[in-house]
C-alpha cells in the first residue's frame, strides 16, 4: 500500500508528493520509467516495469528506437502500459554518474518526462529516482535536481494539464533523501514518518 511522506502544493497548483510504494502500482495516468538510450528494459526499474507490465511494453518500446532511434534526454518515449494499472509509461532517459553535465541531462529528463505527459493533456504522473541507481547519480544530488526540474517546469508552465506529480520510491533510504529534500525546500511542507 503506497504511503504519501511529504507533500507540497505549489503556486501553480500541483500538488507534488513523495510516495513510499512501488512505482508499478501506482494508479495515475502514466509512469516515468528509467530507461535506457535503446529502450532495452532489463533490470533496475525499467526491468520491473516490463515485468510487472507485460512484455508488451517492451516491444512497444523496440518499435519506437526503430521509428525513431534512441532516445535523447530531453526528449522521452512513450508507449502504453500493458497489464499496469496506469496508462502509459514514459520512458525518459537520465544520465549515468562520469559522463559529464549530468546535472543539465538529468534536469532535462525530468522536464521531458512532464512536458510528454502535458501533451498527452494527462492530470498524474508518477517518477521513480531517474539515475539515482544503477547509473550511479548520488541519490540526494539527485532528488535535489528531479525536485528543482520539476518545479522549475511549473514555473515556466503555470497552465500545465497536471495536477499531480508523486515521486515513488521503493526503498527507505531513498524515501528519506527526498523527504529531506522537501522539507530543505518547503520547511512548512505536510510531512508524515
Amino acid at each position: 500500500m503506497p504511503r504519501v511522506v511529504a507533500e507540497q502544493r505549489l503556486e501553480s497548483g500541483q500538488v507534488l508528493r513523495v510516495v513510499h510504494g512501488d512505482l508499478t502500482e501506482e494508479r495515475v495516468d502514466a509512469i516515468v520509467n528509467a530507461a535506457n538510450a535503446r529502450l532495452a528494459h532489463g533490470g533496475g526499474v525499467a526491468g520491473a516495469i516490463v515485468r510487472r507490465g507485460g512484455s508488451v511494453i517492451q516491444q512497444e518500446s523496440d518499435a519506437w528506437v526503430r521509428q525513431h532511434g534512441p532516445v535523447s534526454h530531453d526528449r522521452p518515449a512513450i508507449t502504453g502500459a500493458g497489464a499496469l494499472p496506469c496508462r502509459f509509461v514514459i520512458h525518459a532517459v537520465g544520465p549515468v554518474w562520469g559522463e559529464g553535465d549530468e546535472d543539465a541531462k538529468l534536469s532535462a529528463a525530468v522536464a521531458g518526462a512532464l512536458a510528454v505527459a502535458d501533451e498527452q493533456g494527462l492530470e498524474s504522473l508518477a517518477l521513480p529516482a531517474i539515475s539515482t541507481g544503477i547509473f550511479g547519480f548520488p541519490k540526494a544530488r539527485g532528488a535535489q535536481v528531479i525536485l528543482d526540474a520539476t518545479v522549475r517546469y511549473f514555473q515556466e508552465h503555470p497552465q500545465s494539464a497536471l495536477k499531480e506529480v508523486r515521486f515513488t520510491l521503493i526503498d527507505e533510504p531513498t524515501v528519506r533523501v527526498f523527504a529531506d529534500a522537501f522539507a530543505r525546500r518547503w520547511p512548512g511542507s505536510t510531512h508524515r514518518p
